[in-house]
């Protein structure tokens, strides 16, 4: 379970700072779609609130 749940906690930092990067780039291109740039970092959050959920049940698992 440690296992899985460390994996799962890197690939979704992974993702995370992927559509954090892909958003900034959206936004310094000047023809760049502003509403793809709305999505990206929507999808940012939410990865990251995925992310953060998943340490905080590694570290409730890691105490035991």
């Amino acid at each position: 379970m440690k296992t899985l749940l460390t994996i799962l906690t890197g690939i979704g930092m992974l993702a995370t700072l992927g559509v954090m990067l892909a958003g900034m780039l959206g936004l310094t291109r000047t023809d760049g779609n502003a509403s793809r740039s709305n999505m990206l970092m929507r999808w940012r959050v939410i990865l990251q609130g995925i992310t953060l959920a998943l340490f905080a049940l590694l570290l409730l698992v890691s105490r035991h």
